[in-house]
């Protein structure tokens, strides 16, 4: 089993910045896609960004890229979300999500190949 625990949302201003931080447990996340995923109220769980296992290659929503730029640190069993130039249509809750990569062919785009996903942190962005 791995756990999953997000940090680092909050409230900020249109324009700024802020940097989201998922620590994992349980199992080393090396080889493990991992993923971010948003979810506004009333609208439906959307993909951000992910990274696949083992580090290599990244794939940012067209809403996002640009703007916001994915890592991990396998050392720390974390991964990042860097976020700048913040709109109010980023206000969302924030999840991280983690599968075990076993094919390069799986849509890391897909929340339904997860197995594992935090419990969120909201993000507010105010004009």
């Amino acid at each position: 089993q791995v756990q999953l625990v997000e940090s680092g949302g909050g409230l900020v201003q249109a324009g700024g910045s802020l940097r989201l931080s998922c620590a994992a447990s349980g199992r080393t996340i090396s080889s493990y896609a991992m993923g971010w995923f948003r979810q506004a109220p009333g609208k439906e769980r959307e993909f951000v960004a992910a990274i696949r296992g083992s580090g290599t290659g990244t794939i940012h929503a067209d809403s996002v890229k640009g703007r916001f730029t994915i890592s991990r640190d396998n050392a720390k069993n974390t991964l990042y979300l860097q976020m700048n130039s913040l709109k109010p249509e980023d206000t969302a809750v924030y999840y991280c999500a983690a599968f075990p990569q076993r094919s390069v062919l799986v849509d890391v785009t897909s929340p339904r190949n997860y197995d594992y996903w935090g419990q969120g942190t909201q993000v507010t962005v105010s004009l």
